[in-house]
């Protein structure tokens, strides 16, 4: 789990929030702490003055980016250069009409499809079974092969698969 209580998240999306700051998230078994996907309560610290947000308001939202790296199932890890978020309404729809950046794909297992289909890039699995096809050449290696920090590929906007 990457943010935590009272963490600051940019905004991804053009509903006139800049900044929010993170009070909880949703679901009592997360804890204090939230992940990519999960639906947070945040405050709006900053705002643009024609936005559909004001500073101030407690709004919902969904996290589709985090600085601490996230493992996914296939033993690959992604992580990204800001923790970001999108603003929902009530019935899990984003409140903006566009995403900016890069979303991971646990936003389509979480079924936050609206969001996916928005944003102008998903960080999908194909990447993932480089990793892989890596470690598996450097397992034919007679060396014993160690988990290390293994660069595979720099993406835009500063996502990081390792």
């Amino acid at each position: 789990m990457a943010v935590m209580m009272r963490s600051m998240l940019e905004v991804a999306d053009n509903s006139g929030a800049r900044k929010l700051q993170m009070i909880l998230p949703l679901g009592g078994a997360t804890g204090l702490n939230a992940g990519l996907g999960d639906v947070i309560t945040a405050s709006v610290k900053e705002a643009s003055p024609d936005g559909q947000v004001q500073k101030g308001k407690v709004v919902k939202a969904v996290i589709v980016r985090t600085r601490k790296e996230h493992r996914r199932r296939d033993g690959t890890y992604i992580r990204f250069d800001q923790n970001a978020a999108v603003l929902i309404n009530e019935a899990g729809e984003p409140v903006g009409t566009r995403v900016f950046g890069p979303v991971a794909r646990e936003l389509r297992e979480k079924k936050f499809l609206k969001i996916v289909s928005l944003a102008p890039e998903v960080l999908e699995e194909h990447v993932g079974t480089a990793v892989s096809a890596v470690r598996s050449e450097a397992a034919k290696d007679f060396r014993k092969w160690q988990p290390q920090q293994l660069l595979i590929n720099e993406l835009i906007f500063g996502a990081t698969i390792r």
